[in-house]
């Protein structure tokens, strides 16, 4: 009898387990009948749908799957593709809705998840308390007792995170609790809690940087699938990370590194941060993107990169790392439009303005006069050489133009056809890749000793940096 018990139990928990694969969320969404709704979810700040079903005469479907959903919030969007609410979707995802949409949102109840009903309770509360808070604010201004106001607020405030705490204190493996902690931002000690008892801005900055990421995983994968997750991440790289490269390699790092045992979290990090400093806001940045691909995409850490990506990513690495800030720029063995040598490093000026351009390009026949004028009005004065390089367009549409536009005093070249055979052959990198040139107009600037000090900026931007370096060498 014992054996059979215990035989009879096993069996029951293999039926559960395997009843409780995948996942089967039920929805009643009246008033639609006969309609195809849909189960979005978030990446990021993208949207996406994650499964449809066709609602029967009773307004009653169900979502299912043999794999279960990565866990994140979900949204449930009508057959005219609104978004109406949001799902929470985490280990329990054998669950039901029941919704009207013409009531929402209170509207919506849950059978079978503790999670979602936690957070229903929780939207409410939120919901009230943010309500009763922004009221208080509209008061404030024209108030004539302020500290009865801001009273209020802040007492409002501390209800509203005490409610947040015991949440996270009573459910802290929950989705809602990880949700919580990553919404949540340092609250800076108050002045008599400074160094010196007096307020200090330098502090406070560090306290919050230092504190921004307390409670948050960043190997949770579930943050990855929230609307706020990628947000937070940009307002911390914005607003408290200095823009030097040097200060945005180690931050990546210690996110990569730590998210690294999770899956999701670190694909969609890595993704991000290659994209965001391949073509970088801030010239110099793309130092950020090799030392990516030097410390985990070449070594093989980022094998989801389909093949083809990843010989991208390679060919632009090698590219950036020929022309980084600070480096000397790669000499060009180019000839005039007399086809008689003239390399980059037998050019002598004060500075040197690299135009990468092409005849033939819409773009460039409106950069490139106007590269001109500032050139024939301040730079020439100054010193200051143009080596124009041609990228493409024919030598013969390329002379044509320089005459008709009269380009007189630039220093203009170009690759013989030898030449570029013989790099080839040679297994050479092109100037191209040197000079990480793969749509023009693209502008350099070197100074005497071609050195790069700055690339890819508009002729109104290099011209504030000539201004800047031609002042700071006069005051030396």
């Amino acid at each position: 009898m014992k054996n059979l018990l215990i035989s009879s139990l096993l069996i029951l928990a293999v039926t559960t387990a395997f009843t409780q694969q995948g996942y089967n969320i039920g929805l009643t969404l009246k008033p639609y009948k006969n309609e195809k709704v849909y189960l979005g979810y978030y990446y990021g700040k993208m949207k996406a749908l994650a499964d449809s079903v066709v609602l029967d005469a009773n307004s009653k479907g169900t979502f299912h799957g043999k794999e279960a959903l990565p866990g994140g919030i979900y949204f449930i969007v009508s057959p005219g593709k609104q978004i109406l609410f949001e799902v929470l979707i985490d280990k329990q995802q054998h669950f039901a809705i029941d919704a009207d949409s013409s009531k929402l949102p209170a509207g919506v109840s849950y059978i079978g998840s503790k999670e979602n009903t936690l957070f229903q309770s929780y939207s409410r509360f939120a919901n009230e308390t943010g309500m009763a808070i922004s009221q208080a604010r509209s008061e404030l201004a024209a108030s004539t007792q302020k500290k009865e106001v801001e009273a209020r607020i802040n007492r409002l405030d501390a209800k509203m995170q005490h409610y947040r705490d015991s949440i996270v204190k009573a459910n802290p493996e929950s989705l809602l609790a990880a949700l919580l902690q990553a919404m949540k931002e340092p609250t800076i000690p108050p002045a008599a809690k400074h160094p010196g008892g007096k307020y200090d801005s330098n502090y406070a900055y560090r306290y919050f940087k230092d504190h921004f990421w307390d409670g948050v995983e960043f190997n949770d994968d579930r943050l990855v699938r929230t609307p706020f997750f990628e947000a937070k991440l940009d307002k911390y790289f914005e607003r408290l990370v200095s823009p030097e490269p040097d200060s945005i390699k180690p931050e990546v790092d210690y996110m990569l590194l730590y998210a690294r045992s999770g899956k999701e979290m670190y694909k969609f990090l890595m993704v991000k941060f290659v994209q965001q400093y391949l073509n970088p806001k801030y010239m110099g940045q793309d130092a950020v993107f090799v030392h990516l691909f030097e410390k985990f995409i070449n070594p093989g850490e980022a094998e989801f990169f389909t093949q083809e990506y990843r010989d991208h990513l390679t060919k632009r690495a090698y590219s950036l790392m020929a022309n980084q800030l600070g480096l000397a720029a790669p000499d060009m063995k180019m000839v005039d439009t007399s086809d008689k040598p003239a390399a980059l490093y037998n050019v002598k000026g004060e500075m040197i303005v690299l135009c990468f351009w092409d005849p033939t390009c819409s773009h460039c026949k409106t950069v490139v006069p106007k590269v001109d004028s500032i050139f024939q009005a301040k730079w020439k004065a100054q010193g200051i050489k143009v080596y124009g390089v041609m990228v493409d367009g024919g030598k013969e549409t390329w002379t044509k133009y320089i005459r008709e536009n009269n380009l007189k005093d630039w220093i203009h070249v170009y690759q013989l056809p030898s030449q570029q055979a013989a790099e080839e052959s040679a297994g050479k990198p092109s100037f191209r890749q040197l000079y990480d040139v793969f749509q023009t107009p693209v502008l350099y600037l070197l100074d005497k000793d071609k050195r790069i000090v700055a690339k890819k900026l508009d002729y109104l931007q290099m011209d504030e940096i000539i201004n800047l370096k031609l002042k700071k060498s006069n005051t030396n």
